[in-house]
């Protein structure tokens, strides 16, 4: 494996940030907060963290930017967003290159998350004229009764490095449009595509003439963020990560009695029933499972397949697997990039460790790819006697554990038998099967397919899970009600004064 060096990469993020309109307002030779690229594990810049004093500013410009906001028209708060579209698709090429460059992801998928980014900007312009209540019948004769919706406030926005721009997309495109203003702290891993949308968004604020805080960034590890879980300015903490942060995330709101959405992990599981087409099923199953170099958290991580297809499904799935190109994810033909980091490839090992010792077998994959640099891994396949403690847990590499089943009942058991609950699918060709697998007593994931894979939701339907994922629902559906609040009204416009239940108070 050949690849370029790290002064032609930060050549190209100086090149994709100045295309944006970034302005280099953090530089740190000292590095306290580096840029590197998982491309060759590089240093792209050095940025300086912001300070708790910055965040603080940052939250009260959010939140006197919000009092203005929220009195402006729902479908001119849509103007904004959709001047934020209009500018993402100028620059789609740019930002695709930044989250190759910081993400390690290959150009299609790069180019992908910044597609969905503008099609969410897309979906909540239009949901800027549907922002509905409801009218109900009131029991009292001469009076209405109502629902409306009303702005949040300021909201904060956690993003993790897998989805380094489409998530805060999902979040800030929403909030934006339901009046709230917003604070976005980016992983420290990717900065630098977090400063590329932030100069996109000021630029559309200014064109539209948005008020400025609006959109607030802010860069650093935890204490930035826990700066922002604690403030009670914020009204809202969306947070993406792992189970543990999103615990400690949901403790620290709910003390001082805020609003959370949490989007945590994904142990996800396909079922292979007998009928299914395995044509279709090993391509869905491939690309969930190694898509993003299993760095997904609708990575598939499970396979459950019936015992009369599970030779042929095994041994399909690791012929794909043998001829998936990892590599440089600038490249054309690369399927598979880098791992973000070394300690995910150390996490990966420790897991095909605990399998292997608990008489799991290695089908194929698993071994380091040589580069010179970079974490470059091939997808493993592991074929486990049951659904061990390390096959429940969530392990953030392309990891694809195999067991068998012989009823449906028993299948759907295993699929549920892990902690987390976020995306599933079946593959069968029985009507039967796919709709027991969708009921009330199917797959307990807040996502749940037939005939496709794990990954790749669309936008127009609420993202989120059950069990420890956190229970968020964010994008499309009704999710927008997330980032309002609900206020119940009633309007008696007769000349009586009847109280409700028929209650009588005086003479």
């Amino acid at each position: 494996m050949i690849l370029p060096d790290t002064d032609s990469l930060r050549t190209r993020a100086e090149a994709a940030l100045a295309a944006c309109g970034a302005r280099d307002d953090h530089p740190n030779p000292e590095g306290a907060l580096t840029a590197r690229t998982p491309i060759t594990g590089g240093v792209l810049c050095r940025l300086t963290p912001t300070t708790s004093t910055q965040v603080s500013d940052a939250v009260a410009d959010a939140h006197d930017a919000f009092l203005r906001w929220r009195t402006v028209p729902a479908p001119q708060r849509g103007a904004l967003v959709r001047r934020l579209g209009e500018l993402l698709t100028e620059h789609k090429s740019d930002l695709a290159a930044l989250v190759t460059l910081e993400a390690g992801k290959i150009t299609s998928e790069a180019l992908g998350e910044v597609q969905e980014m503008i099609d969410v900007c897309e979906f909540a312009v239009g949901l800027s004229r549907q922002l509905y209540g409801r009218t109900m019948p009131s029991e009292r004769a001469g009076h209405r009764l109502m629902e409306t919706w009303h702005p949040l406030g300021v909201v904060a926005v956690i993003s993790a490095f897998n989805f380094p721009v489409a998530v805060w997309s999902w979040n800030t495109a929403l909030a934006l449009v339901c009046g709230d203003t917003v604070v976005w702290k980016p992983s420290e891993l990717t900065p630098l595509t977090a400063i590329a949308c932030d100069a996109l968004l000021r630029r559309a604020a200014e064109d539209v003439g948005a008020p400025a805080g609006v959109h607030r960034l802010v860069l650093g590890a935890g204490p930035v963020g826990e700066q922002l879980v604690d403030d009670p300015r914020v009204a809202l903490v969306s947070a993406t990560g792992s189970v543990r942060m999103g615990r400690a995330v949901g403790l620290r709101v709910a003390q001082r009695l805020g609003r959370c959405l949490l989007e945590l992990g994904g142990n996800n599981a396909a079922v292979v029933a007998p009928s299914a087409d395995l044509d279709l099923a090993v391509r869905g199953i491939v690309f969930s499972a190694a898509g993003t170099a299993g760095q997904r958290c609708t990575s598939l991580r499970r396979l459950i397949v019936h015992s009369s297809v599970a030779d042929e499904t095994i041994e399909r799935v690791a012929s794909a697997f043998r001829q998936l190109r990892v590599g440089n994810p600038l490249e054309a033909d690369t399927l598979v990039g880098p791992l973000i980091r070394e300690r995910s490839w150390e996490a990966m090992t420790a897991a095909l460790d605990k399998a292997r010792a608990d008489g799991g077998t290695l089908v194929c994959g698993g071994e380091r790819v040589e580069s010179g640099g970079g974490h470059y891994v091939s997808p493993a396949l592991v074929r486990m006697p049951a659904q061990t403690a390390v096959v429940r847990e969530e392990t953030f590499a392309p990891i694809l554990y195999v067991l068998t089943y012989e009823t449906l009942d028993e299948a759907i058991a295993l699929h549920n038998d892990v902690p987390q609950g976020l995306s599933s699918s079946i593959f069968t060709t029985d009507q039967r099967e796919a709709e027991r697998f969708l009921a009330a007593d199917g797959s307990d994931c807040g996502i749940a397919n037939v005939n496709i894979g794990t990954s790749g939701a669309e936008i127009g339907g609420a993202f989120g899970g059950e069990k420890e994922t956190g229970g968020g629902r964010e994008s499309g559906s009704d999710a927008w009600k997330a980032y309002m609040r609900r206020a119940t009204n009633t309007v008696n416009y007769s000349d009586q004064l009847p109280l409700a239940q028929g209650v009588k108070f005086g003479r």
